[in-house]
């Protein structure tokens, strides 16, 4: 058998035993894909979700108006609830954690409920990392080549074994695919999120841009360059609107700490969860204040 048989064997079989565990999301190329890991839940992308609602298409034509179940928007990932009927849920792969450079995969995906595409491709690189629906960063992503359509974001990465390795979830430089990585952690959110379990984190509330940008920004209109996150958007009734923190403000401190990256000022919100309250250092224009930002 040549090897181009082979792989023509590898995604037939995938569309075969895997295609009909692969859900599509909305009508339309705009919305995502899923896939089903357990009964009457079906797993996607965090970002791929407006609203408490959305139409899920199965391999069959059927389609269904499932429920948001739970979500983790730092992990971009969602939960839906549907009638998913005798589907079994896909396998998790044992060794997804050590996915290795070069390591074949498959890519499956339902864009928008517009039919199952099953692409090969091969792992490029591990441990990358790129942010959330809310700026988080999530690491340990699983970079691979194997093409997506647009609306395939939330459909899974599985290895020869149709076993799940990652969820699709970003389009990187070069058209490569990010996933995240289908490992124990993983697993035990997802669990979480099947049981409507949706985590709790302190929320400040705000959209930021990063050090290099305030810096530049700054020196634009002539103020003192300082390192810190720009402020660029404030959530009505969030935590920072409460706190007086206005679009433009220079996040230079928390909790007695400068800030010098995004993921410090992370950290510190977590840290002052348990407490429920947090001190900011902000820049406005010229001048330098403290806020404390009630986190209740």
């Amino acid at each position: 058998m040549t090897v181009l048989e082979e792989l023509e064997g590898a995604i037939q079989t995938a569309a075969e035993r895997t295609g009909p565990k692969v859900i599509g999301l909305g009508q339309g190329w705009g919305r995502g894909s899923g896939f089903v890991v357990g009964s009457g839940r079906i797993l996607t992308n965090a970002h791929n979700l407006r609203g408490d609602e959305v139409t899920v298409t199965f391999a069959d034509g059927r389609r269904e108006t499932g429920r948001v179940l739970a979500t983790d928007q730092d992990l971009d990932l969602a939960v839906i609830e549907a009638d998913t009927a005798d589907i079994e849920p896909i396998e998790w792969a044992e060794d997804a954690e050590a996915a290795p450079i070069g390591r074949s995969v498959l890519a499956l995906a339902n864009p928008g409920g517009r039919g199952l595409r099953v692409t090969p491709g091969f792992v490029s690189a591990t441990a990358r990392s790129f942010r959330g629906p809310r700026g988080r960063r999530i690491s340990g992503a699983i970079e691979h080549t194997a093409p997506l359509p647009r609306g395939s974001s939330g459909g899974p990465l599985i290895d020869g074994s149709g076993r799940l390795l990652g969820i699709n979830a970003i389009r990187a430089d070069g058209g490569l695919i990010l996933a995240i990585p289908a490992d124990r952690a993983t697993r035990e959110r997802v669990e979480q999120l099947g049981r409507g379990e949706s985590p709790k984190r302190a929320r400040l509330g705000v959209a930021i841009a990063p050090p290099r940008v305030a810096r530049r920004l700054r020196r634009a209109v002539g103020l003192p360059e300082r390192d810190g996150v720009l402020v660029r958007a404030v959530e009505r009734g969030s935590a920072a609107d409460r706190a007086g923190i206005e679009r433009g403000d220079l996040i230079v401190g928390a909790a007695g700490l400068d800030l010098d990256r995004v993921e410090a000022l992370y950290e510190a919100i977590d840290g002052a969860q348990a407490e429920g309250r947090l001190e900011l250092t902000i820049v406005r224009g010229a001048d330098e204040r403290t806020v404390s930002v009630s986190l209740s």
